[in-house]
């Protein structure tokens, strides 16, 4: 075995969390405890960043009545969403796509602004710093679910608007609204799957090789 590798059941445990991990939407209340919080928020931390840039922003969203108005905003996009999917609008009405109202926390994940300035691994593709704080958030939602707690991707608002909400300076964008907290269960596969609405590709299709389209 390399000398370097986790003993089995660490490798266990790392695989574990990444099968298991689930973007989720029903949440039972409760509360995240602070240090708990800290720990979660340290790992997501950790994530690496092009030219070490660290792009990420957390912005924790302890006022009720903000907590209330990002969902008026989700809301509104979700409204929005169902129009443009026409046909499919009803059964995307349908869906539970978010827990705001629910969760014990609930984090905005965002760009920081004057990111023009970094130059390194960004030249050719600005959007490494996307990609960044993408990092940041799968951090987060490992750990989450290591330590028994759900978390939800919410992206569904207007980023404009949310950005105006949380007083960003101009050049911030926010990217993500997370709901974290206890849950009743994970969900056994992605929510999406289990409502019917999309079914996972298998990895075969998406894997080529040396050509695009070139299976193995």
């Amino acid at each position: 075995m390399n000398d370097l590798a986790f003993s089995p059941d660490e490798r266990a445990a790392v695989y574990r969390a990444i099968a298991e991990r689930r973007d989720m939407r029903h949440f039972i209340g409760g509360e995240v405890a602070p240090q708990l919080l800290a720990r979660l928020l340290e790992a997501a931390h950790q994530a690496p960043s092009v030219g070490l840039m660290q792009p990420w922003r957390f912005i924790r969203i302890s006022d009720p009545q903000l907590r209330t108005r990002i969902q008026a905003q989700v809301e509104e996009e979700r409204i929005r969403t169902a129009q443009a999917l026409g046909e499919r609008s009803d059964d995307f009405m349908k869906l539970k796509v978010e827990g705001i109202n629910e969760c014990a926390e609930v984090l905005v994940a965002a760009l920081m602004d004057d990111r023009e300035r970094h130059i390194f691994g960004r030249r050719t593709l600005p959007e490494m710093d996307m990609a960044s704080l993408s990092c940041a958030i799968q951090n987060l939602w490992l750990a989450s679910r290591a330590e028994g707690l759900g978390m939800g991707w919410v992206s569904l608002f207007e980023p404009q608007a949310l950005a105006g909400l949380l007083g960003m300076p101009a050049g911030a964008k926010p990217l993500a609204v997370l709901c974290l907290g206890p849950v009743a269960e994970f969900y056994p596969a992605p929510m999406l799957v289990l409502e019917g609405w999309a079914q996972v590709r298998p990895l075969s299709e998406l894997l080529y090789e040396n050509q695009w389209g070139v299976t193995q």
